[in-house]
């Protein structure tokens, strides 16, 4: 029995997949399975896993398109090992990721349930690394997570007895679905954290937060499963309805972003924000993208 599950859900990436695979199978550590968890691909993904000749992979193949939350769902239900592993189809490890987390998990008393690190963001095109992001925060981190996920995905290591005790990912989200999961297992288990960066995380034009029905999807069903505790801080909460307020406005729904703004500005009427993107909200979706298009490079040219 492998110590460790990695589960890989993909959907129409054949060449991401080999590229992520071939990340996991250079580990420095070996004691793993691979399970790749196919959401009814229409590409030539099927032709992957049978290309790399390992018989550590297992495939399965969803007939229909499922979305994430289920395809992560459909890994861990077929998973053997002691310790699961998420690795998104786009992103790859670095040979230590796993050795690394295993060590810290062995050698851990039982509560700390998830051992995650540190990534590089890396524009997908380019090459270039964008950025590094640092992980700060380890023990009981619920607070800490309420209002902002802190935590990749393809980052983190954690005890299958997690899922045994919070359930599975919840099927109705499928953007944020991982954050809404951290904060199940942040309520019954500690977490502890590898300080350098072992993942590349890839940032592309086609990436998953551009699709906006789903990202709003997300938001509003955590705004609704989580509103007794984010109502706690008020401030906060307001600058979750306003990024859903602009999500809206960017879809071209502005009556649902002024609806949102107005929401931010009951819930914390002290931020200039809540205003000023309501304002622009009344130049129609084209003039709001636009100008805050210029706002953001402004913003990003400014030393």
């Amino acid at each position: 029995m492998p110590k460790v599950s990695v589960i890989i859900p993909t959907y129409n990436r054949a060449e991401s997949l080999r590229l992520a695979i071939a990340s996991v199978l250079n580990q420095t550590y070996q004691d793993f399975e691979i399970i790749v968890v196919d959401d009814a691909s229409k590409d030539n993904t099927q032709e992957v896993v049978p290309s790399l000749k390992d018989n550590r992979i297992n495939y399965i193949r969803h007939d229909t398109n499922k979305q994430i939350s289920a395809s992560r769902n459909t890994g861990v239900v077929n998973s053997a090992g002691k310790y699961i592993a998420f690795l998104d189809d786009d992103d790859e490890w670095l040979p230590q990721k796993l050795q690394l987390q295993v060590n810290l998990l062995e050698g851990s008393p039982l509560e700390i349930g998830v051992v995650y690190t540190g990534f590089y963001k890396i524009d997908k095109k380019s090459g270039k690394i964008l950025g590094q992001i640092v992980p700060r925060k380890r023990g009981n981190i619920f607070n800490d997570i309420l209002f902002t996920n802190l935590i990749g995905t393809s980052t983190v290591l954690l005890r299958k007895e997690c899922f045994q005790n919070v359930g599975l990912f919840d099927e109705a989200i499928n953007f944020a679905e991982d954050y809404d999961m951290w904060l199940r297992i942040s309520k019954e288990f500690q977490f502890e954290y590898i300080i350098k960066p072992l993942v590349k995380y890839f940032v592309h034009p086609m990436a998953l937060s551009m699709n906006y029905d789903i990202k709003i999807s997300g938001l509003e069903i955590l705004h609704n499963k989580y509103d007794w505790l984010y109502t706690l801080n008020k401030r906060r909460y307001s600058h979750s309805y306003l990024h859903l307020g602009v999500l809206h406005c960017y879809n071209g729904n502005t009556k649902k972003g002024r609806k949102a703004f107005l929401k931010a500005i009951k819930l914390y009427p002290f931020e200039i924000r809540h205003y000023y993107n309501l304002c622009l909200s009344l130049l129609g979706a084209g003039s709001f993208k636009k100008l805050r298009g210029l706002r953001e490079k402004l913003f990003a040219s400014l030393p």
